[in-house]
């Protein structure tokens, strides 16, 4: 064993988990707003006088609505484009979207203009640009309006002002360019040669056809000369948060292109933290469950990959908090989810080593041998399970939108940590644990001398499932049409995400049963909303979806439930337009499909033509019956359970390239032997990784599920549901098929033969 490589994954360990916690100690990770609480708004920018968006534009766009949030004062706000016609906006601790959305979204065209008189009625624009508006001092008079004389674009500044001059109420002060003051000193001046009581004697502001205020000058300012100095104040009886509110809008200007509401969710603070806390206590919990686990497994070779774990933690989340990546629900579900996928590359090194101690002639009196020659060959099935998953990974970060996208960031963290975990970290414990005399005189205690009770009764009575593939083949055909049978008969309850509409979750004061709810709902006006109640954390939640429900339409259904549940809250609004709805569908379609052939181009570059159509077969088998589960279970199909799918599609195939590594191996050592005698002994020699792997996972999940509450229950429903199927689809579905393939396929040229006997019955390297 090279001391220089030694020292060498020595020294990168020290310096990986150095910068790690520096990282974690000095770096706040960035909150997503389902953990902090705010607003989340998707404007879509629209075409305007025949010209379509394009990024220029929207990017113009984007700066008038930064100055507007800015004013708003939101702390920590984050704008950003998407694609070339969408801004996300996100405004943590703002839980009024209505409001937000109003004072970002709107044009904010604002001119100032001569009054000519008063007229009757309301009049459109003449050609010469006057027209009549409501005065806003007297609701059922009119001012005529002269042709504007300044626009909004000259003002260089506007902030709210207590009102100094009449000592009441707020004003928005105005700062003009210095053309622009120009401007405004002879509009003033012009309008104060008027006689007093004059109409003419006022300047009408108008914004967005509407006259916010029209002040008349005072007896102060001169005729001819107007107000100078480059600034003034609008009044108009404004309160604080109306100044405000104006002073953002005058502040950004107007958007050089219409732009309309397509996606806007809300969490409340309460929730958030509970979130925070459910995310916490699982990931606890699955790590000490996990931890326990692997250590009675593999005694101290599982102790060692516990503190490895423990700092693939730590690795991980300092590289979320270097990447700048925002930390969400379902990027914290992934976090806690790589943790069980962290095990399989320690489980493939600890029962490859296993077996190599097991075959040697006698006891090997340096452990650290078996336990290289382990790592040496454990390489090839870790590399290609761990790539798998980043297909998964970047399938979810290029496909996706906002919360999906971070899980996609966190599950490639993880599984990228969880290789620097297994392969350095618990090397560097593990070489260092092996040399001391003391665990060198005790191989028990290492994990390493016990074949384990499930590979012994393996060895004693190897599985012979083979000679029966028909028979899975045609009971995993059977289970696919039940599944294909809830689709059809029961129906694909998409989420609000894939079909646009309204979907709040509010908080009762008192408990609400589902069908006192619905009753309450339906009188609303809305009899075809889905209504769902459930408990957490001692709060009583009822989830109403529906379809596009305006904002007024939504307090009505609030005040029906106040009628039965007391105080009303909301604790979460997501609203989602059916353009994007249709969209975010038509990318989950395409994601699937990408991910089939994704998978499918580099198992077919890694292993035969016939085992990755055998493998793929499996896999898309795997995604339908988790389907199907949810389809008879009546749970919605939304981006989360998406993200689970695509975990599902990623694990399904780790686990098949596991068996199918093995059995490749077994055809390069014996290349005369039966195909069913391989896939046999690749089963029976992979099964313990399997259990074990599956094992460590279902720990994490289960915490997920029991403690995630919420939409992460289901998601980790659809990830229990999906490790268990991948286990049995491998051994019974793509193990079968790959067998058959091959029979079919006819002899092959056959590999060159190993120089290494092979142990009869258990095909097993020695």
């Amino acid at each position: 064993m090279s001391r220089r490589a030694t020292a060498w994954r020595a020294l990168i360990a020290f310096a990986v988990v150095a910068v790690s916690l520096f990282l974690a100690l000095t770096t706040p990770a960035r909150l997503g707003l389902d953990l902090s609480g705010g607003t989340r708004i998707v404007l879509q920018a629209q075409e305007a006088q025949g010209r379509a968006p394009d990024a220029e534009s929207t990017d113009r766009a984007l700066e008038v609505l930064r100055q507007r949030v800015d004013a708003l004062g939101v702390a920590e706000p984050q704008l950003v484009r998407s694609g070339s016609d969408r801004i996300v906006v996100e405004l943590p601790g703002v839980q009024d979207p209505r409001e937000a959305a109003e004072v970002i979204g709107r044009t904010a065209q604002l001119t100032f203009h001569p009054v000519k008189g008063e007229a009757g009625k309301a009049a459109p624009p003449a050609e010469d640009g006057s027209r009549a508006l409501a005065d806003p001092d007297r609701p059922d008079a009119f001012l005529e309006l002269g042709p504007t004389a300044l626009t909004g674009e000259g003002i260089s500044d506007a902030r709210p002002d207590f009102d100094a001059a009449s000592g009441e109420g707020w004003a928005v002060t105005l700062s003009f360019e210095k053309k622009a003051a120009g401007a405004w000193t002879k509009l003033t001046g012009e309008a104060a040669c008027a006689a007093p009581g004059d109409p003419g004697r006022r300047v009408a502001i108008v914004l967005d056809d509407r006259v916010v205020s029209a002040p008349g000058m005072r007896e102060t300012v001169p005729c001819g000369t107007g107000i100078t100095g480059g600034s003034t104040q609008i009044t108009g009886g404004f309160d604080a948060e109306g100044a405000r509110e104006l002073a953002a809008l005058v502040k950004g200007g107007a958007l050089p292109l219409p732009v309309e509401v397509v996606e806007q969710s809300t969490v409340g603070p309460s929730l958030g933290a509970d979130a925070i806390r459910a995310g916490a206590w699982a990931a606890l919990i699955g790590l000490a469950c996990t931890a326990v686990f692997i250590t009675a497994v593999y005694r101290l070779l599982g102790l060692l990959a516990t503190v490895a774990l423990s700092l693939y933690g730590l690795i991980s989340y300092a590289a979320i908090v270097a990447l700048g990546a925002t930390l969400t629900m379902p990027g914290i579900a992934g976090f806690v989810l790589a943790v069980g996928m962290a095990v399989d590359a320690n489980v493939l090194v600890f029962e490859r080593a296993r077996e190599e101690y097991g075959q040697a002639s006698r006891r090997p009196k340096d452990l650290r041998r078996p336990l290289a020659r382990g790592f040496a060959k454990a390489w090839s099935a870790v590399l290609d399970s761990n790539v798998t998953t980043l297909i998964a990974a970047g399938l979810l970060f290029a496909l996706a939108t906002g919360p999906v996208k971070g899980f996609g960031v966190t599950l490639a963290v993880g599984v990228l940590a969880s290789m620097v975990s297994a392969l350095v970290i618990t090397r560097v414990l593990a070489d260092w644990a092996l040399g001391r005399g003391l665990v060198r005189r005790r191989p028990r205690a290492t994990g390493m001398a016990g074949k384990g009770r499930l590979r012994t009764r393996l060895e004693q009575r190897p599985p012979r499932l083979m000679r029966s593939g028909g028979r899975w083949l045609l009971l995993s055909g059977g289970l696919l049409l039940v599944a294909l049978a809830g689709v059809g008969v029961r129906g694909l309850e998409l989420g609000v995400e894939f079909t646009g509409g309204r979907q709040t979750q509010y908080a009762t004061e008192r408990p609400v049963d589902a069908e006192t709810a619905r009753a309450a709902v339906s009188s609303a006006g809305f009899p075809e909303a889905v209504v769902q109640r459930a408990d957490q954390d001692g709060a009583s939640l009822v989830t109403v979806r529906t379809g596009p429900l305006e904002d007024a339409e939504e307090r009505r259904v609030r005040a029906a439930l106040a009628e039965h549940g007391g105080e009303v809250t909301v604790e979460r609004d997501d609203l989602v337009g059916p353009s994007l709805g249709a969209e975010l569908r038509d990318k989950a379609v395409l994601a699937l499909a990408v991910a089939v052939g994704a998978q499918l181009l580099y198992l077919s570059v890694r292993f035969r033509g016939t085992l990755a159509l055998a493998a793929v077969v499996a896999m898309v088998q795997d995604v339908l019956l988790v389907v199907g589960l949810f389809a008879w279970l009546g749970k919605p199909l939304d981006s989360v359970f998406l993200a689970a799918l695509l975990t599902v599609v990623g694990y399904s195939v780790n686990d098949t390239v596991v068996v199918f590594d093995r059995l490749r191996e077994l055809r390069r050592l014996r290349p005369g032997a039966p195909w069913e005698t391989l896939g046999d002994l690749a089963v029976g020699q992979t099964l313990p990784r399997t259990v074990n792997t599956g094992l460590g996972a279902v720990f994490v999940l289960l915490a997920l599920a029991l403690s995630g509450g919420g939409t992460l229950t289901d998601f980790a429903v659809a990830l229990l549901a999906g490790i268990t199927v991948g286990i049995a689809s491998t051994i019974f579905t793509a193990m079968p098929l790959a067998v058959r393939l091959e029979r079919r396929r006819g002899p092959s040229a056959s590999p060159e033969r190993s120089r290494k006997p092979v142990r009869e019955g258990t095909g097993a390297v020695v």
